[in-house]
């Protein structure tokens, strides 16, 4: 990697190399580019560093597999959550998990809690700082995740490039207690504002992917909006989904 994590000491400026080293790295160095480790994929969503006074959420997340392997192949996770800011830099969020296989129908397998942090006010330093903490328990199972997850973006010009590097701890009767790391990050082009094209990269134990994705926002009058997401992340190992695909929607009112 050319660019690497640094959060100690007090001079923001430091904090500017954070996005432009990172995404740089990944571009230069991709096949190799970060020792990070994690069980399962961590294909998701890269989560943004601010929170919105008086923001209410409803959320929809779907991502589905396609892969040569039957293991990897048609899995499908569905995420609904509802959430709320509690002030101008604190947001909760609560979730569903839901899971269809090839063997079985869908089922409930989990439910998550999610708080989010925003550290610094937008432009405040060169870049824009957030913490992501989340606790998740299995519903048929004694398995138990907390992870939190460091949030930074920078902007310059006409782009967006944005990274989440994440910390897990995983517990229970039904698992074997592990420690683990991810990396999400994001380089978005601000074309307009119904549509702004995306290549995301993720990297961990049992996940190397990179693909393109579109997003876009619909005002619907007031503080009502609509956020989509679409796209796909394309496996680079022999452990990651072929494709993975996944939608995600938030209606924020």
């Amino acid at each position: 990697m050319t660019g690497r994590f640094c959060i100690s000491g007090h001079n923001p400026r430091k904090h500017s190399r954070l996005i432009t080293g990172l995404v740089g790295g990944l571009f230069i160095s991709l096949p190799g580019a970060v020792p990070l480790y994690a069980d399962g994929s961590i294909i998701d969503k890269v989560y943004h560093p601010y929170v919105q006074l008086l923001e209410k959420e409803i959320e929809y997340r779907l991502r589905y597999q396609d892969d040569d392997d039957p293991e990897l192949d048609d899995q499908q996770r569905h995420k609904l959550g509802l959430g709320q800011s509690l002030s101008d830099r604190v947001f909760a969020e609560i979730y569903l998990i839901g899971k269809n296989t090839p063997d079985s129908d869908f089922e409930l397998s989990a439910v998550e809690a999610e708080l989010k942090l925003q550290l610094t006010e937008q432009g405040e330093y060169n870049n824009d700082w957030g913490m992501l903490f989340e606790l998740e328990r299995e519903k048929d199972e004694n398995i138990w995740e907390a992870s939190t997850a460091l949030i930074a973006l920078h902007e310059w010009s006409r782009w967006i490039g944005t990274a989440n590097l994440s910390l897990a701890y995983e517990w229970g009767n039904d698992i074997d207690n592990e420690l683990e790391t991810g990396l999400a990050t994001q380089l978005r082009y601000r074309y307009s504002q119904a549509v702004e094209p995306a290549l995301e990269v993720y990297f961990s134990e049992d996940t190397q992917g990179l693909g393109p994705v579109l997003t876009g926002v619909q005002r619907l009058g007031g503080r009502r909006k609509l956020l989509w997401e679409f796209g796909v992340i394309l496996g680079l190992d022999n452990s990651t989904a072929d494709a993975s695909w996944k939608f995600n929607i938030e209606y924020e009112y």
